[in-house]
């Protein structure tokens, strides 16, 4: 599920422009940011921009991920 968010421009009469992309709380609430936390952008092409943290908060739930075999290798053996 996407969340639409408008890019803002801020001019400036003195110094450079600012563009502002504002995060829903649904978001950064999921994403569990903190106030001051620092991002960087990476830019992958026009259509696709990737946020990459630089400290991960810990995750609250451990998973453990299993290999399942397919049903056809199954059948090969």
């Amino acid at each position: 599920m996407g969340h639409p968010t408008k890019v803002q421009l801020i001019q400036r009469k003195t110094g450079p422009d600012q563009w502002y992309i504002n995060f829903p709380t649904a978001v950064a609430n999921a994403m569990e940011f903190d106030k001051g936390e620092t991002v960087e952008w990476v830019i992958e092409d026009k259509a696709n921009v990737v946020l990459h943290r630089q400290h991960v908060p810990p995750s609250p739930v451990t998973v453990k991920k299993t290999l399942r075999r397919s049903s056809v290798e199954s059948k090969d053996s």
